[in-house]
Order: structure tokens, then C-alpha cells, then sequence
């Protein structure tokens, strides 16, 4: 998911640099807002699981210091090898759909730009 949102932002930066007075707005806004809405539930479902991953981690960091015993100690330590990769993949993702955001923005200003200029 990481390289398809760094690939489609780009094609986006990559349009509105060479965007022509022909590139209807309206139109790339609403395919736009299409993808941001898919990026949305990603980045949600990933927040959700994410809250549930780090919980669990808690959960059993707490359990491994009441017991002392190694087993949880390892079950620990993959927990929390496999969060750190899942908090920078949702950010990722978070930062991602931020940003689309600020490209919807410019293509809304642009558009507006164009009305003006038509009328």
C-alpha cells in the first residue's frame, strides 16, 4: 500500500505541474476524491488494528512484569518487532491522505481560478 499512495500522489504532483487551462477540475477532482476515500479506509482499518496491536502489547508487557516469565519476555519482544513497522506503515498512510487532501485544495483553487477567468 505504501508504494501505491507514494505512486499516485506523484502522478498527482505530476499533473498539476504540468497541468494545461484544458485539464478539467472538476472532473480529476472527482476521480481524486474517489481515491482519497479508498486511502481513508485503509488508513482507518490500520488505525483500528493498529490501537488493538498496541494494546495487546501493553497487555502483555504488564503481564510479563507481574510473572517474570520468559516466555511472555519473548512474545513481548515480537510484539513490539512487529509494531514498530505498523506505526510508521499507518503514518505512511496518514500522511499520505494529508496531503491528498492539499492536493484536492489546490485543485478546487485552480478550478475556481478558471471560472473567474471564464465568466
Amino acid at each position: 500500500m505504501r508504494k501505491k499512495i507514494k505512486k499516485y500522489i506523484a502522478q498527482i504532483d505530476e499533473m498539476l505541474a504540468d497541468s494545461t487551462e484544458a485539464l478539467d477540475y472538476e472532473r480529476e477532482q472527482q476521480k481524486h476524491f474517489i481515491q482519497i476515500q479508498f486511502f481513508m479506509h485503509e488508513r482507518l482499518v490500520h488505525e483500528i488494528i493498529m490501537v488493538l496491536f498496541a494494546l495487546v502489547t501493553v497487555l502483555v508487557f504488564i503481564v510479563t512484569v507481574l510473572t517474570q516469565q520468559v516466555i511472555f519476555g519473548v512474545l513481548l519482544l515480537a510484539l513490539l518487532v512487529l509494531l514498530v513497522p505498523y506505526i510508521i506503515h499507518y503514518f505512511v498512510l496518514e500522511n499520505g491522505v494529508q496531503y491528498m487532501y492539499e492536493q484536492y485544495d489546490e485543485m478546487e483553487r485552480r478550478k475556481e481560478k478558471k471560472e473567474m477567468v471564464h465568466h
